[in-house]
């Protein structure tokens, strides 16, 4: 599953284009290749909505910061892609607001945010076989660098429509990955974040059907001056061999892996369709923490899924603190038109909300916990805005002074408030 559903408006000149960007690390990615094609030809007086249709939220979102944007830039022209778009074009079209709607598989070619004679130019997903061309420059005002490697997914959970937004998996070759990464390694961006809807599936459709494991370590290999280079979201189900020994060996690989994990129960995992069990997720994780100890885990989880017993929802509340997870991003269950989870027993709202704020709470406590284990530990962190850093297994930091953005700055934990850690007298990184 993508990673949230929040957006963020690019602030531009009224002349000039915005990026509004919804849900994943995927989309920010893309996101930045839209502003760079909006420049290349020569877009002014444009806001792009880059949308995400991970849940009904999502998309309510979207159409309500179409409206708002209409408002806010009469003059405008507005332009709506990215998953909603892809999987419901009609329902933009029909908004009055709305000038142009583009699928996934065309919002970052040569003149597509361009006016034409079709207002909306959404092709089959399911037909394309290769991966959009990422850009090779640091994003501005970032603190770290996106590069995507890999696109859409050959799963079918029962509850996810991302598929139908983002086709079939696919992916980019490791020779223009390497390369990506080491011109951005060049220009002196310190953390390279890898990208895709399922990254472990990486290589498969590749000659010699090579691993996440192969590309990580040829990245590795082939950028030997990037700091950090750090995976983004992954599948529960897999880690391969090769990657498992990058973890125990690769200091420059950030000890954090975001799980995608959805639930902590058997029989709600069956009815997901997904490809693990409790027990198989515990033992991925224990196997991670024999090769690389101080590994921090993150994890996606749906709280209140069709059927879910009381039972059920307890063994994912025990779950958390069984695998000693950090860090928690939760979603109430959101039925998405046209899956099977749709069609199945539906829990009272409220109880879906209810045990959505029970999950976060045990988030909150998992975060806490985690915070108090650091205690004295030494980190490098990177800085993403002013007080604010990022340690290598991905800990919020606070720090008082001045640092750049995209700086890595050492010290050592002092302290928390529950939320971040305190870092005191650090020092900047000679690695930076």
């Amino acid at each position: 599953m993508p990673d949230g559903s929040a957006y963020s408006l690019a602030e531009t000149a009224p002349s000039g284009v915005a990026v509004v960007t919804f849900g994943c690390r995927l989309n920010a990615c893309e996101s930045q290749a839209i502003r760079e094609r909006a420049a290349a030809d020569g877009l002014t007086d444009t806001v792009v909505f880059n949308t995400c249709a991970v849940t009904g939220e999502a998309v309510r979102q979207a159409r309500q910061a179409i409206r708002k944007a209409r408002r806010d830039r009469p003059g405008s022209r507005l332009v709506v892609t990215g998953c909603a778009a892809q999987i419901d074009p009609a329902a933009f079209a029909a908004m009055a607001e709305v000038d142009l709607v583009l699928g996934n598989a065309e919002k970052s070619a040569p003149g597509a945010l361009q006016a034409g004679t079709l207002r909306v130019r959404v092709g089959d997903i399911m037909t394309v076989r290769e991966t959009a061309t990422a850009p090779a420059a640091a994003f501005t005002g970032r603190a770290r660098a996106y590069v995507e490697i890999q696109n859409g997914c050959d799963h079918r959970c029962t509850f996810c429509v991302i598929p139908f937004g983002r086709g079939n998996a696919r992916s980019t070759p490791a020779p223009g990955v390497v390369d990506r990464v080491r011109v951005l390694a060049a220009s002196g961006v310190a953390e390279v974040v890898l990208t895709g809807v399922d990254l472990t599936s990486w290589g498969a459709d590749l000659p010699g059907r090579p691993t996440l494991g192969d590309l990580v370590g040829k990245i590795l290999a082939g950028a030997p001056t990037l700091p950090r280079l750090r995976l983004s979201s992954i599948d529960a189900a897999e880690i391969d061999a090769d990657l498992l020994a990058l973890m125990a060996r690769e200091s420059r690989l950030a000890p954090h892996l975001h799980l995608s994990l959805q639930s902590g129960d058997d029989l709600i995992l069956k009815r997901m369709k997904r490809r693990h069990s409790r027990a198989q997720a515990l033992a991925l994780i224990e196997a991670v923490r024999q090769a690389r100890p101080q590994t921090a885990f993150g994890a996606d989880f749906i709280a209140g899924f069709p059927t879910e017993s009381d039972a059920a929802f307890e063994n994912t509340l025990a779950f958390v603190a069984e695998a000693g997870l950090a860090f928690l991003h939760v979603f109430p269950f959101s039925p998405r038109p046209g899956t099977p989870a749709a069609r199945m027993p539906q829990l009272p709202r409220d109880v879906v909300r209810e045990r959505a704020a029970r999950l976060r709470a045990a988030g909150d406590a998992a975060l806490d916990r985690w915070l108090s284990s650091q205690l004295g530990r030494r980190v490098v962190a990177l800085v993403e805005r002013p007080g604010r850093a990022r340690a290598e297994d991905f800990t919020e930091v606070v720090f008082e002074g001045d640092a750049p953005c995209g700086g890595l700055i050492v010290g050592v934990v002092s302290g928390h408030d529950g939320k971040r850690a305190l870092l005191q007298d650090w020092e900047r990184a000679l690695t930076n």
